[in-house]
This record gives C-alpha cells, sequence and structure tokens, in this order.
C-alpha cells in the first residue's frame, strides 16, 4: 500500500536550512557502506504511462514493483522539454541555460554555426560520472548519450570508464541486422548479445555490474542506464507486440510494446541486485527524460501539452527512488523534485562533497556567473534524502526553464509560462494540473512577481545559448501548446 507525503511551501531560509541538511547527511554517510547506484532514463514516455500512473493497457509489472519498493514522486521535473539538454541539466545538476546548453543538438556540426568544441556539453561542466568517480566510485553509461559528438564529448572523457551505446540522439533497434552506430569505448560493437537494442542496453549493464562485483567487490559503482526507448523509430519485437494484440492503433501497440521491454529490463536490473545481495545497498532513480512525444503514441494522462513545450506534459515526469536499507517503502510523494536534485542526493548519500565549478570559459560573462551563484548557488537541486526519509522538509522549490520562444519558472505552487505567440499565463498547478484555469487576471501582483523573478534569472544567465535550433520548433512548441489538451488513455479498440 502507498501512503502520501505532503510538502508544505513554506520559509525564506530554505537554502540555509538545506545546506545543514546536505552537510548533516554527508557526515552521517561516513563510516557508513557508500550506496550502489542506479540511475534508468526512460526516453519521451508519457507522464501515464505506468501502472502505478494509471494506465490501463500498457504493462510495466517490475517498474510498478520499484515504485512500491520505495518512493513514487508525482510531480518530478526535469530540466528541459527536449531530449539534450534534459539530460545535460540531469548529469550535471545545473540548469542547462547557465552554460548555454539551450537547444537540441538535431543535427550535424555543420548545420551549427558554433565551433564544434562548444556543439555538446562544455569541457568546463562536470558530470556525475566526474562527481563520483572523484569519490571512489566505478562508473559507466549504457545506452544514449546525446551531448556531443566530438572527441571533447565523448562520454569517456567526461567521468566514465565504460560507455556502450550511441554518440547521437536517436537509433534503431535492430542493429544486428541493419547499419548500425554502437560503440563500446570507442570501438565499434561487432557482435551483440540480445537483436532488440533494448535487451542489449540491459545485458552490457548488468555485465559491467557482474565485472565490478567480481573483480573490485569492495568499490561502489555507478551505472546510468540511459535507454532510447520508447523514442523512435517505433521499432518492438514480435513477441512483444504479441503481448498487445489488443491495441489495434498501430502506433500505440507499438510504444506499449517497447515500453514492455524497457520495464522487462528494469525487472532484470532488480533481479540481478536481489540475487546477488546488493538490493539493500543499492540507489535506484528512474525517470523519463522529458514528457510524451507527439509521434510515438504515448500518453501523458491529466497533463497538458506534450514533448518541447513548457506545460507540464513537457516538463513533468513520473519518478521513482528506492534505497531499501534507507527509504522507506510504499510512499507517494507529491512535492516537487527535480532531475537537477539528482546529483547532490547521491553526493550526500557517498558522503562525498561535488567537486568545485570550474573556472569560466572565454565565452562566459564573469560577472554575471557571480550574479547567478548569488542567486541559485553553484548547483541547482537539493538535497533529496530528507523528503525521501520521511523527516519534516517544509520548503518552496523554484526552478525555471527556456525552450524555442518559451520561458517559465515555477514558484512554490505558481507556475507561469511566457510565450512566444500571445500573452504570458499563470496557473496554481498543485491544484490545476491540467493547467485549464488562466489566473493572471485574478492575480495581478503574483503574476508581476513571478515576471519579474522570471525577468531576474534570464538577466543573470552567464552566456547566450551555444546554438539554436531551427526557428521551425519555436512554431512547432506553440502550436504543441494549445494543442494537446488532457484525454483518455487510448483504448484497446480503436
Amino acid at each position: 500500500m502507498l501512503f502520501r507525503i505532503r510538502t508544505v511551501w513554506t520559509g525564506p531560509f530554505v537554502l540555509v536550512f538545506l545546506s545543514l541538511v546536505l552537510g548533516t547527511f554527508a557526515c552521517a554517510a561516513e563510516g557508513e557502506t557508500r550506496p550502489n547506484i542506479v540511475v534508468i532514463l526512460a526516453d519521451d514516455m508519457g507522464y501515464g504511462d505506468l501502472g502505478c500512473q494509471g494506465s490501463e493497457t500498457l504493462r510495466t509489472p517490475n517498474l510498478d514493483r520499484l515504485a512500491e519498493s520505495g518512493v513514487l514522486c508525482t510531480q518530478a521535473y526535469v530540466a528541459s522539454a527536449v531530449c539534450s539538454p534534459s539530460r545535460a541539466g540531469l548529469l550535471t545538476g545545473r540548469d542547462p541555460r547557465r552554460f548555454g546548453y539551450e537547444g537540441n543538438l538535431n543535427a550535424s556540426p555543420s548545420n551549427y554555426a558554433t565551433r564544434i568544441e562548444l556543439l555538446g556539453l562544455p569541457s568546463s561542466e562536470h558530470t556525475l560520472g566526474d562527481h563520483l568517480r572523484n569519490a571512489g566510485y566505478a562508473t559507466a553509461i549504457i545506452g544514449k548519450w546525446h551531448l556531443g559528438i566530438g572527441p571533447m564529448h565523448h562520454p569517456n572523457r567526461r567521468g566514465f570508464d565504460h560507455f556502450c551505446g550511441m554518440l547521437g540522439g536517436s537509433h534503431h533497434y535492430f542493429p544486428a541486422t541493419m547499419k548500425h552506430s554502437i560503440e563500446r569505448n570507442g570501438t565499434r560493437v561487432q557482435d551483440f548479445s540480445s537483436d532488440y537494442l533494448t535487451d542489449f542496453f540491459t545485458d552490457e549493464g548488468l555485465r559491467f555490474i557482474r565485472q565490478q562485483r567480481t573483480e573490485s567487490p569492495q568499490q561502489p559503482w555507478f551505472v546510468f542506464f540511459s535507454y532510447n526507448a520508447p523514442h523512435t523509430p517505433m521499432h518492438a519485437t514480435d513477441a512483444d507486440l504479441e503481448v498487445f494484440a489488443a491495441i489495434k492503433d498501430k502506433k500505440r501497440r507499438t510504444y506499449a510494446a517497447m515500453m514492455y521491454a524497457l520495464d522487462r529490463g528494469v525487472g532484470r536490473i532488480c533481479d540481478e541486485l536481489k540475487h546477488s545481495g546488493q538490493w539493500d545497498q543499492t540507489m535506484i532513480m528512474f525517470l523519463s527524460d522529458n514528457g510524451g512525444a507527439t509521434n510515438n503514441g504515448s500518453w501523458n494522462g491529466p497533463l497538458r501539452g506534450v514533448k518541447g513545450c513548457l506545460r507540464e506534459g513537457g516538463i513533468r515526469v513520473p519518478m521513482i527512488c528506492t534505497w531499501p536499507a534507507k527509504i522507506p517503502a510504499g510512499q507517494v510523494h507529491d512535492g516537487v523534485v527535480s532531475s537537477l536534485d539528482l546529483l547532490p542526493t547521491f553526493m550526500a548519500a557517498a558522503g562525498a562533497e561535488c567537486l568545485p565549478l570550474s573556472d569560466p570559459l572565454s565565452h562566459e560573462d564573469k560577472s554575471n556567473r557571480k550574479r547567478m551563484v548569488r542567486l541559485s548557488g553553484t548547483h541547482d537541486g537539493v538535497n533529496l534524502l530528507p523528503r525521501l526519509m520521511r523527516k519534516d522538509i517544509n520548503d518552496t522549490r523554484r526552478l525555471y526553464w527556456r525552450l524555442q520562444g518559451q520561458a517559465a519558472i515555477l514558484d512554490g505552487k505558481d507556475k507561469l509560462v511566457r510565450l512566444s505567440h500571445r500573452p504570458a499565463e499563470m496557473f496554481d498547478v498543485s491544484s490545476d494540473v491540467s493547467e485549464t484555469y488562466e489566473l493572471s487576471q485574478d492575480q495581478p501582483e503574483r503574476f508581476r512577481q513571478l515576471m519579474s523573478e522570471l525577468g531576474r534569472w534570464e538577466s543573470s544567465l552567464p552566456t547566450v545559448p551555444l546554438w539554436g535550433s531551427s526557428p521551425y520548433w519555436s512554431g512547432d512548441s506553440a502550436k504543441h501548446y494549445d494543442g494537446w489538451a488532457p484525454r483518455p488513455e487510448p483504448p484497446t479498440e480503436p
């Protein structure tokens, strides 16, 4: 049985308080067994597309059991509504706009005006791999990178001892029978343990975990399962498609089969940890990189909007957090959490400090960098352990976004979205998850306050975006902002 934790939004002294909490947990972790850490990231998964999130047609028994074993966070946000900057935020614990990572990387380098060394995660930014390797962890990323294809951006040079996957943003799912770009530590993979890419990625991550247990049993490890499922192209195995024969819509059926394979991988990861005696001392975080897309048959449940727009359907995702030795099972947490919180949470669990910021790069405004640090700190997330361990934490979260002609701020329960195609709008997303009731006329003073705070954040950014997506995507975002109302889950029969 899941029980619910409700966060009360109070207090202007949250940063000082959280610093004390973070320090307490870092000290408490010293002398204890540091947990192994697993991040499992879905790609373009819909908010409603888990059994524990209300789906009645998909089958996700392993993810549902994972939620029962820890905490299901129903108001989790990612750093962007599209893949690449979202992953940049998750991996650095810093708002990606702070280092110019605003648009998606979805074309070859020759299509951008930016010099190639800036077409990806800037060399000045530390990743989860950097931070945890510095804390003594063995590190691996499996699957999708999508943070630059230049030599300076390669995962093996960005904190990861082991990488197996693709550098780009998408890939077909049958690499053994089709031309592929899957590599392992810089060498093209020749033989695949599984014909289906999702299963192969699971194989590869489990191989790393078993190798660590055999060769370095005393060393903690971190594995980032960066799946590309259920991102397009829509490919599934015949066996998985047969499970969903009752779903007549071809795209939805294929999506369900792709999610089924992803869920199977989660089950295999959990089984390996249990059978090897590592379950209790492993922290697992599951989430999606953004909301459901328009082209993959996903379902965003009660949320309005989709991938690419700053409605809740583009940036709000379910997050599952487990650590059996520390985090009580069977919880539902409906307070605000963020993918930016993974870094401080992991470092607190490891009893280690984050690496200091690197010196600013030549294109960064040094004065603005100092202003941003005063506004938001060096990193943008908070340690989630007190919330997940049912401590009495009362705080107000503030998050920002900017993408494709839109900008947004969430402050407590209020969210303002500034648009390119009409006046800004404000919603109370704590009680109006579907963003139906626009409040700017009813609460003009609060509306002006949020507009001012959003402007202060933008004027403090240290750099302009390092590249831009085609103007097409701004129009696309405007269209999807209005065109994707909440809808029932697609039925099994058309």
